[in-house]
């Protein structure tokens, strides 16, 4: 970046966050923004020129920008035009390449995770466990995995040729698939069935549904009400949503979310300095039949993630069960900056849901995020190997059973043979074991959350709970 463009890209994102600090009007303050501007390029020209040493002037650029917004929240963050593309479909949930997640292994195999479903490398045969070997009949032996990455990566519509090896087979063959941009789901259910396609039931009897949300992409809502509709059509008693680990995403996907669960009241409003109060309402188009529902979190819940939470335990439509969320409820606006400058995501406003409660976790609050009403504790290494389970679960690298009405009599700590026990996710099962009774007792009648709270250690205090 040439001193011209840095001192315009500078002056744009001073701009840019001062337009959100100063009133309209004080033309003095803006003389003053721009002196300082000039007064930071002063000090950059003298720095290049007579420093002791050589400096990378890149640098110096990049971290004088980062300097300035550094003095704000960690969300507030600028994007190089060099970034732009992967942050872009970062947001997006989307990518080009051939569709596969690898990983490499401690002997410096690199195997396929699991391809995603409907992708190129899907549709070529490309097997979750395969061992690749060659690309474009180069031997990856040796590579790093960032490199092995960058080789299978490419323009859209350029063939590349993998050569794999497949579990269990002597013989290495060639399969050869055309890059393209590939969206990479986010809705996902209990686990695979032998053709790859979802199994979406936690339990045939009474059948309690389970979706995970991995994060809001832009046809999340869609794919989540095409998967509950068929659950429905299906028998479906009830529903585990499951928004652990998710760190949020689009906002309108959110909205539209609770929507499908409440055909009535406030969902979210956002509000900033210099953004006026807006709320959003449900309406009941499009409104689901009424059913029991659970929504886990944990501390890995942010964002998005917090408003379905908090807006559905507001409204007393699903109970919430787990551990308290993240704390991350601040609005972001993405702002491209002129003269292909890249982009600036700013903080404009925060999150506040239907009682009021502020999501976001400001320096030395007490209260943040969404609290469950049934608290549910996991020790940080049995965490993991739940998160490391449901991962390897759900790439069919092992078998998932359905949660079964009969209780647990063992512990993993009291078997002869622990490495092959599967961890108890005690969340998902309190959870379920929570709609089992209701739908037992109750059918589907009835305020599944109004039974459900005063029989578990709420976490929340009761001025924080809806008046109706």
């Amino acid at each position: 970046m040439n001193r011209e463009k840095f001192a315009w890209t500078v002056s744009v994102l001073l701009v840019a966050v001062l337009a959100f600090e100063v009133p309209q009007g004080l033309s003095a303050q803006r003389d003053n923004d721009y002196a300082f501007v000039r007064t930071l390029m002063d000090i950059d020209r003298q720095v290049v020129n007579n420093y002791v040493e050589p400096v990378d002037n890149s640098k110096l650029e990049t971290g004088a920008i980062n300097g300035l917004l550094g003095q704000l929240d960690p969300f507030t963050i600028y994007v190089p035009p060099s970034k732009q593309e992967e942050f872009d479909n970062t947001l997006e949930g989307s990518f080009k390449g051939v569709g596969i997640q690898l990983n490499q292994r401690d002997d410096g195999k690199v195997q396929v995770v699991t391809p995603i479903d409907g992708s190129p490398a899907f549709k070529a045969g490309i097997e979750a466990g395969d061992i690749i070997e060659k690309v474009n009949g180069d031997s990856i032996e040796g590579l790093r995995l960032e490199d092995v990455m960058k080789k299978v990566k490419g323009a859209i519509g350029t063939p590349v040729t993998l050569t794999v090896l497949h579990e269990n087979s002597p013989t290495m063959v060639d399969l050869t698939m055309t890059r393209q941009e590939v969206i990479v789901p986010t809705v996902k259910g209990y686990s695979r069935n032998p053709d790859n396609s979802w199994d979406y039931f936690a339990t045939d009897d009474p059948k309690i549904g389970y979706i995970r949300l991995t994060q809001f992409t832009p046809d999340s809502f869609e794919n989540m009400k095409q998967v509950l509709t068929q659950m429905l059509s299906s028998g479906m008693k009830g529903l585990v949503m499951d928004l652990r680990w998710n760190p949020g995403g689009r906002l309108d996907e959110a909205e539209k979310i609770v929507n499908l669960f409440i055909d009535h009241g406030v969902i979210v409003s956002t509000e900033g300095r210099n953004r006026p109060k807006e709320v959003k309402t449900a309406t009941a188009a499009g409104t689901l039949p009424y059913f029991p529902m659970v929504v886990l979190i944990n501390e890995g819940s942010a964002s998005a993630s917090e408003i379905v939470a908090g807006s559905l335990k507001d409204n007393r439509r699903a109970l919430i069960v787990g551990t308290r969320s993240y704390g991350k409820g601040s609005v972001q606006e993405l702002i491209p900056l002129d003269g292909n400058g890249g982009e600036l995501k700013l903080t404009v406003a925060y999150y506040y849901l239907p009682s009021g409660r502020l999501v976001h976790r400001k320096k030395d609050a007490t209260d943040w995020g969404v609290d469950p009403q049934i608290d549910v504790p996991m020790d940080e290494a049995t965490e993991k190997a739940v998160a490391d389970q449901r991962y390897e679960q759900e790439s069919m690298l092992r078998p998932t059973p359905k949660l079964t009405t009969k209780p647990t009599t063992r512990s993993a700590a009291a078997t002869t043979s622990p490495t092959t026990q599967p961890v108890v996710d005690t969340q998902l099962k309190t959870g379920v074991d929570s709609l089992r009774s209701f739908i037992i007792f109750q059918g589907n009648h009835g305020d599944f959350t109004a039974m459900a709270i005063p029989k578990t250690k709420a976490t929340t205090k009761p001025a924080t709970q809806p008046a109706g």
